[in-house]
């Protein structure tokens, strides 16, 4: 027999960001690529997560999300958005982190031979999850500097075959923060287009300026409209891998299907722990938002100072920036030089476009990171040997 992998396998590489994670950790660097944090979790949920272990709770939850985890996701959107009531028994499936949400729902929505529109430069998984369903991805640019959208060049994307869009607000890498008008237009565009829209809202905590829209909330979105979220990033635990996604009674049937095949369920434990995340105070939100503003208010004027053109992020915690005034390499040879020499990892741009030339001057560098960890990324940056 010929060895060999699928076509569709072939069609993309493992994952850019965390290879360039893992390279920082053999070489010593400080490593700003892949977006986790480097402090501590919140005490009261890893409290909750022992109090769960030593209760037991080790058996299978229902596949779709145990119920209180599902009523506090529920409780959670509705006390944030009013005029959007979820139902936690038909529309809320808990899933193996965002990442497992998102192919779930395009593979529960999306056939072979559909259309995908993206948006570009967008995080590294759509592209390959539209291809694992057989779908093709249609590619819309996002404009510097501040990654707007052509109305004309979304509406061309759009076309009989379009089943989806994929909307990330707050983005990486960008941090754009999509405006109301720009969600409108999605909206209007999806239901002249029978199309559905798939949200990745997980940075929706992290916002400098301007607010998160749930592109839910707009008439005639709700029963159209995956939102997808997880713990990972507004509380900090990466690694627990708990996510879900909220959609129509209807739409929620296809991706439960696929999300019991995938993996079965999330871990029980953290499941029971999630809810009492769900249930922090608003000034818990608050302090996040407080603390990342103050990380990001570190690192821009590092990246600056070491001669980066930086593109100041409205949301999540990325900064995109430029390199054409340090070098005349391209992102993936200068990102490997900066891991080796001054010491500091970042993820090649490239990876985020459909054509890798688009991305070639660019690098995204993450900031969940103590002060410490920042500090310590600047003074290396800081030794940069320019042209």
């Amino acid at each position: 027999m010929t060895v060999r992998i699928s076509v569709r396998a072939a069609s993309f590489t493992e994952s850019v960001i965390r290879e360039m994670n893992r390279l920082a950790l053999e070489a010593g660097a400080v490593s700003l690529a892949q977006g986790y944090p480097d402090f501590e979790s919140p005490v009261d949920l890893r409290t909750a997560a022992i109090n769960a272990l030593h209760q037991d709770v080790s058996q299978y939850a229902i596949t779709w999300g145990a119920r209180p985890l599902r009523a506090a996701i529920a409780a959670r959107v509705t006390r944030s958005h009013p005029t959007w009531p979820v139902d936690p028994e038909t529309q809320v499936t808990v899933t193996c982190g965002a990442t497992e949400a998102m192919i779930a729902a395009m593979l529960g929505v999306v056939d072979p031979g559909d259309e995908v529109v993206l948006f570009e430069p967008f995080y590294e998984n759509y592209g390959p999850d539209a291809i694992l369903t057989g779908a093709t991805p249609r590619y819309v640019t996002l404009h510097e500097p501040d990654w707007s959208i052509d109305p004309d060049e979304l509406r061309a994307a759009f076309t009989a075959r379009t089943r989806a869009i994929v909307i990330n607000s707050p983005h990486n890498p960008t941090g754009k923060v999509f405006s109301r008008e720009e969600l409108e237009l999605i909206a209007g565009l999806c239901i002249e287009h029978d199309a559905v829209a798939i949200t990745d809202d997980i940075y929706q905590h992290i916002v400098y300026e301007g607010e998160h829209i749930p592109l839910a909330t707009l008439p005639g979105m709700a029963d159209r409209t995956i939102a997808i979220d997880s713990l990972s990033k507004t509380y900090s635990v990466t690694g627990w891998r708990i996510g879900w996604a909220i959609a129509s009674p209807e739409l929620s049937i296809g991706i439960r299907r696929v999300h019991d095949f995938l993996t079965v369920g999330a871990a029980a434990p953290l499941q029971a722990a999630a809810v009492v995340a769900l249930q922090f105070p608003d000034s818990y939100y608050d302090k996040l938002l407080h603390d990342y503003r103050g990380r990001r208010d570190r690192i821009l004027p590092a990246l600056e100072s070491a001669g980066f053109r930086v593109h100041r992020p409205a949301g999540a915690y990325y900064v995109m920036t430029d390199i054409r005034d340090l070098t005349d390499e391209d992102d993936v040879t200068f990102a490997r030089r900066l891991i080796a020499d001054p010491g500091v990892a970042a993820v090649p741009g490239s990876s985020f476009f459909s054509d890798p030339a688009l991305g070639r001057t660019k690098l995204r560098f993450a900031f969940p990171k103590k002060h410490d960890t920042l500090d310590d990324a600047a003074e290396r940056l800081a030794r940069i040997r320019r042209p």
